[in-house]
């Protein structure tokens, strides 16, 4: 047995950085980064291009990342220095710094904590009847039937096709994108208030641009197929999606966290000026960024947006299938288990697994590799690394005979954004005699651990198991499997299942939870997913440039063109289905907060003989349940929200402030009754008596006015001397 152990890169962990806080995780990749350019005249190799958030924008390499900025954040001085500045949301910010600034890190005025962007991978692996959304298009017993009007649907993905007649109206007439932003495309012109990217405006240039430009996803199917369920008009197929008359905003990012937010970012300046409620849809996740508790950068952004009145709905994950997490209570006691490795035959970037751990706070934790082989022999082992003392970052490999297993590591004893240990081990074993261990060891705590699949030229979001090798090891389990950022506290994180529709005798078959949908809850027992929609065989629109394989079901010809159809599976199809029913929400009722969104689609969530009675703490495979559309635009429209927005009501009321008696602008349609909302949310009904409503009673303050008007909720605010 021999062992042969060199650490390649040490970067001590307060050398460049002590004025800027970063996790173990991010110091590692910078450095990879910086001694790669270095290495290539600053100027980023093809492989770590492919590998991190490094994009060339108008002939300079930069890398994205996410920062949190202090009362002394000033964008003006750090683009003067040469960084793009991008969205900012709360004390979020998204940042691009040219590679060759990567060294002076230290040097960020008004930055307190800097992560480096993680890549983004999209979650793939009969439905409107299923959620009862057609009986809402109907208006069955409801004031008016609903299809997402004045609503938009904010998709942020790969792979659209602006020229499809799925997002026409139903006429086929015209379109309903109201912007895309293709953040590949080089020849602008850029967004306002950013600096990259493209932005398409007119349906002219739409159909000049026909989709977006081809990127590391090639011409892809993606977004197109989430588009056409959260909102597809049918083309005058029978694949109509949800809120089938919703306006559109696509956004083709550059596959990291930071364009991701100035994404949202873009979209929310669209809401408001367009005055309308704004959903966007997330079939996107990983377990290589953030920290999977809710405190990730990203998760902060979104719970921000949130507190404005943007809803997010995301896919929650395609790994419930799969024995890939690890729970272990320590009480001065050690596991070992078998890292499982996906084929290297089956993906030329195959790189490696990734070995994820989370441990508790003020509980160190040691981990480590043991290599034997198939007969069980150990080989060569790896020293223990403890997130105690492991304040550098370690690139070294193990040798046994003539195979070498590559490993590096980085540890925080204290992560800056949860306080936690953390661990991130990276293997590479290419022999498949080999059997590469995990060991871990502590005296006391909780440890979580994820093995997901590494490429070379990518990011991979599917899991792989840890299984038991021999006495002494233990396997794995499929549980806490929910991705980062569906995750956050404030989005809706969306499970999958079979739609269930009637067999040739009548009989309902189908229903069942999709084997692949991720099972939570996340780690610190917090309950995800909150819902779950259909996401097998989902038949919806693909891009008509695409080079991608599928299967066709259906085509359209159009302006010319022929447009396919074809049904993909996972919670990246689910998500949008549940996209779609918040548009209905807001359309019938816009003033709803973003955490009453949420709570309509729980309250309403239904129970059948596949999910069983959902404990009153709700299930870590279905949420609160199955979403049902219909229940859910019920209660909508009885719930009374307080969200201020400029939307298209045409009255007033007038004096205001006022005293004694509150008139209308609005005559004709007036309805005989009112609801006055104060701002703790207590409701008074009133009459309405020629045109007037009597307020003198009321204590001085603000209120709302609120009706029902032609099956839409409608608001006003006044003031009461």
């Amino acid at each position: 047995m021999k062992l042969l152990l060199v650490l390649f890169i040490c970067f001590g962990a307060n050398s460049s950085f002590a004025q800027v806080i970063m996790s173990a995780n991010t110091k590692a990749d910078i450095s990879l980064i910086i001694l790669d350019s270095k290495l290539n005249g600053w100027k980023s190799s093809e492989n770590i291009q492919d590998r991190f958030a490094v994009n060339s924008i108008h002939g300079i390499q930069y890398v994205s990342f996410l920062a949190k900025a202090t009362s002394h954040f000033s964008k003006s001085t750090l683009m003067e220095s040469g960084i793009m500045v991008g969205a900012k949301i709360g004390d979020i910010v998204s940042l691009k710094i040219p590679v060759n600034q990567l060294s002076s890190l230290s040097e960020l005025p008004g930055i307190k904590i800097l992560q480096l962007s993680g890549k983004i991978k999209p979650n793939l692996d009969k439905a409107v009847k299923d959620i009862g959304a057609d009986s809402v298009h109907m208006g069955i017993n409801l004031p008016q039937g609903y299809t997402g009007k004045n609503v938009l649907i904010g998709i942020t993905d790969w792979g659209f096709d602006y020229s499809s007649p799925m997002f026409y109206d139903t006429l086929l007439q015209n379109t309903r994108i109201l912007a895309a932003w293709d953040q590949f495309k080089t020849s602008g012109p850029a967004p306002l208030g950013f600096s990259y990217g493209t932005e398409f405006s007119s349906s002219p240039e739409f159909i000049t641009a026909g989709s977006d430009t081809v990127n590391i996803y090639s011409h892809a199917t993606h977004g197109s197929h989430v588009a056409g369920i959260a909102g597809g008009s049918g083309a005058g197929t029978i694949y109509r999606g949800v809120a089938f008359e919703s306006q559109y905003l696509f956004a083709t990012f550059l596959v990291d966290e930071g364009a991701v937010l100035d994404a949202w970012e873009w979209m929310y300046q669209k809401s408001l000026t367009e005055g309308k409620r704004l959903v966007i849809n997330m079939s996107w996740g990983l377990y290589h960024m953030g920290t999977l508790d809710g405190n990730s950068l990203l998760s902060q952004a979104i719970d921000t947006y949130s507190l404005q009145g943007v809803v997010f709905s995301n896919s929650g994950g395609n790994n419930g299938n799969v024995n890939f997490h690890i729970k272990k209570t320590f009480n001065n006691d050690s596991i070992k288990s078998r890292i499982e490795f996906y084929g290297y035959t089956l993906n030329a970037n195959m790189w490696g697994q990734s070995i994820h751990m989370w441990g508790e706070q003020g509980n160190d934790f040691e981990s480590g590799i043991k290599v034997y082989n198939s007969a069980g022999l150990l080989l060569v082992e790896s020293p223990y690394y403890s997130t105690a003392t492991t304040s550098t970052y370690i690139d070294t490999f193990l040798v046994s005979g003539i195979d070498t297993i590559w490993y590096n590591i980085s540890a925080d004893a204290v992560h800056p954004l949860n306080g936690r240990p953390q661990m991130r081990l990276r293997v590479k074993n290419t022999n498949q005699n080999l059997r590469v261990l995990l060991k871990s060891q502590a005296v006391s705590g909780k440890v979580h651990y994820w093995n997901v699949t590494e490429l070379s030229n990518d990011v991979g979001n599917w899991g792989m198991p840890f299984s038991s090798f021999s006495s002494g090891t233990i396997s794995g389990d499929h549980f806490y499997g929910i991705s980062e950022p569906s995750c956050t506290n404030s989005l809706i994180s969306v499970a999958a299942y079979n739609s269930t529709y009637l067999a040739s005798g009548g009989t309902p078959v189908g229903g069942g939870i999709a084997s692949f949908s991720s099972i939570g809850p996340r780690y610190d027992e917090v309950l995800k997913p909150d819902i779950s929609a259909p996401g097998v065989n989902v038949a919806s629109s693909i891009s008509s440039y695409t080079d991608n394989s599928f299967t066709q079901i259906a085509f359209v010809d159009f302006n010319g063109r022929t447009y396919p159809f074809a049904k993909f599976s996972g919670t990246s199809m689910a998500s949008p289905m549940v996209t779609g029913v918040i548009a209905l929400i807001l359309e019938a009722n816009p003033y709803l907060s973003a955490q009453q969104v949420k709570d309509i689609i729980i309250l309403t969530a239904r129970e059948d003989n596949n999910t069983g009675v959902i404990p009153t703490v709700g299930s870590t495979q279905w949420g609160w349940g199955k979403i049902d559309a219909y229940q859910a635009v019920q209660l909508a429209l009885t719930t009374i929200g307080v969200e201020e927005i400029d939307s298209e009501i045409h009255w007033t009321v007038y004096p205001n402030p006022v005293v004694n008696e509150l008139h209308f602008t609005l005559v004709e349609e007036l309805p005989s009754k009112a609801i006055i909302i104060d701002v703790l949310g207590k409701t008074i009904a009133r009459n309405i008596q020629d045109s007037r409503l009597l307020v003198s009673d009321l204590k001085a303050g603000n209120y709302w006015v609120r009706m029902e008007i032609n099956g839409r909720i409608e608001q006003q605010a006044f003031v009461k001397q």
